[in-house]
């Protein structure tokens, strides 16, 4: 029998569309733009617009509400969801598990209600043999709650020269290693909490950057703009509309402050791609480069939250901000307040989000393009991904479950997803409508359509395929397709589970929970 192939599946947290070199950014990315020259670039693919409900999707094959992970990881039950992966939906890991792979979680799990005490929604109880990394949304890169298994690492693991994004590669690596010593088939599943707020990374990361971003949003936007063009990457924008309430870098009070904060934000990120290109490295030292099912993407589009948020509140799925000798953290954005060192806490907001997304509308959270878009990149090149290809027609991270069990004979019964293998392989996507629900913000994408609504707002109609941007709302010229489009879309949301959002919001304002969960 012949042998089958590693997998590895690496997400990144809060990355933009646009900010790898590949897909049109100037940060410096060599790793993943490697990977995309040994495989195959998706201009269409879509995630979820919130971290928990792409972690669960991901791992299930399934639509996030159907597997109890509507929100985030608040228990809400009985008038919400449970917050923690549905113990009868097996993962992608325990499927694996059962055709006789090792696996391992390295870095953020959020997908338990529960995370004082192990309890069976932890990742060793949900398919993973090894689990090192965080269970929170969001940490410290200097001082994270480390776990190890279901152990607790005490502050002393983050002494010294200590930064998250290495150690999980560390411990990445190691894990590769040992399956490779042992002869087993190993999936990886490597959830990097970068480049995620707060804005931390080493000042020998962050000064090549500073005067990058000196020149300002508004130039590396058009910048990117021309760039995702030169390359074809098919985003079909003509006209991407700027956020109004991005202001001209011209108007900028504080310009050196602004681009102090891209520049951290950029470090992240380099960091990231750093640790990609060592595992990228011991892969083709080993000699098993060609035959590692590789993906690449991240959970959302980026994060236009600010720190503290404007209603004065710090987000839900925030740990304590603490130094490691236990001073107190300074939180926010504001110029006196320098981030990137071990005693900041802060995010770089909606105007640098917003060149992220280029070229779309919108931010995580919402439902527009710019929440969902997400890069993908997919190399395996011993199973007929077509080397430095792109692809326009979609996807979703409900595919890649179905996708890594049908390239290892696995069984993909009960999944929403389907194979996107074929499509890598230069083959027609399967025709079929993409859905989306996050605090009433609602989806759904079918064809040259999409249909797409705020919460309590009217629905807007796109013909997506050449309007990426949403630009130009077509709802009044063809109600036959808004009616046909959102029948399809109220049937998807009773099949799968999702809560009506007026209901739902109803319950957090009894509980006083509102602004927990809702963006400012």
């Amino acid at each position: 029998m012949t042998r089958r192939p590693d997998v590895l599946v690496i997400l990144a947290d809060d990355l933009g569309f646009s900010d790898l070199a590949s897909f049109g950014g100037e940060i410096d990315t060599p790793a993943l733009d490697r990977l995309a020259r040994r495989g195959v670039r998706m201009s269409s693919f879509y995630v979820t617009p919130r971290c928990s409900p792409s972690r669960a999707a991901l791992l299930t094959g399934r639509h996030p509400h159907d597997v109890g992970i509507g929100v985030l990881t608040s228990d809400d039950r009985p008038h919400g969801y449970r917050g923690s992966l549905d113990p009868a939906v097996p993962t992608l890991a325990e499927r694996l598990r059962t055709v006789g792979y090792t696996t391992a979680l390295t870095g953020k799990w959020h997908l338990s209600s529960q995370v004082s005490v192990p309890d069976e929604t932890w990742p060793t109880h949900r398919g993973f043999d090894e689990f090192y990394g965080i269970l929170h949304g969001a940490v410290s890169s200097y001082s994270p709650p480390l776990v190890d298994g279901e152990e607790r690492l005490p502050l002393s693991a983050t002494a010294g020269d200590y930064y998250l994004t290495d150690d999980l590669t560390r411990y990445a690596r190691g894990f590769v290693e040992r399956a490779h010593q042992a002869g087993t088939p190993w999936f990886l599943y490597l959830a990097y909490t970068a480049p995620h707020w707060p804005l931390h990374a080493r000042e020998a990361d962050v000064a090549k950057y500073r005067e990058r971003y000196l020149a300002g949003w508004d130039r590396l936007r058009e910048r990117r703009i021309a760039e995702q063009r030169r390359v074809g990457l098919g985003t079909g924008t003509a006209e991407p509309l700027r956020d109004p309430r991005v202001p001209a870098w011209a108007e900028a009070p504080d310009p050196g402050w602004e681009a102090e904060r891209m520049a951290v934000y950029a470090a992240q990120v380099e960091a990231m791609d750093r640790g990609v290109g060592t595992l990228l490295d011991q892969l083709e030292a080993q000699g098993t480069l060609d035959d590692t099912l590789v993906v690449f993407c991240s959970d959302n589009g980026a994060s236009a939250e600010e720190l503290p948020t404007p209603s004065g509140r710090m987000p839900a799925d925030m740990s304590p901000p603490t130094t490691r000798d236990g001073r107190a953290v300074r939180v926010g954005n504001s110029p006196d307040i320098v981030p990137g060192p071990e005693d900041s806490y802060a995010s770089y907001g909606r105007a640098w989000a917003h060149l992220s997304n280029t070229p779309f509308r919108l931010y995580k959270r919402w439902v527009h393009e710019g929440g969902i878009a997400s890069p993908l990149i997919a190399s395996w090149p011993a199973g007929g991904v077509l080397p430095g290809s792109r692809t326009g027609e979609p996807g979703h991270v409900v595919d890649i479950a179905p996708t890594v069990l049908r390239a290892v004979g696995g069984n993909t019964g009960g999944m929403s997803g389907v194979s996107m293998l074929d499509q890598w392989r230069g083959e027609p996507a399967i025709e079929r409508p993409l859905f989306w629900e996050h605090l009433g913000n609602s989806a759904v994408r079918h064809g040259p359509w999409k249909l797409v609504r705020e919460a309590g707002r009217p629905w807007e109609l796109y013909r997506i395929e050449a309007d990426r941007g949403e630009a130009h709302d077509v709802a009044a010229q063809h109600a036959d397709v808004v009616t046909r489009l959102e029948h399809c879309w109220e049937v998807w949301a009773r099949e799968n589970g999702v809560i009506e959002w007026d209901r739902l919001l109803a319950y957090y304002r009894s509980r006083g929970l509102e602004r927990s969960v809702l963006p400012d």
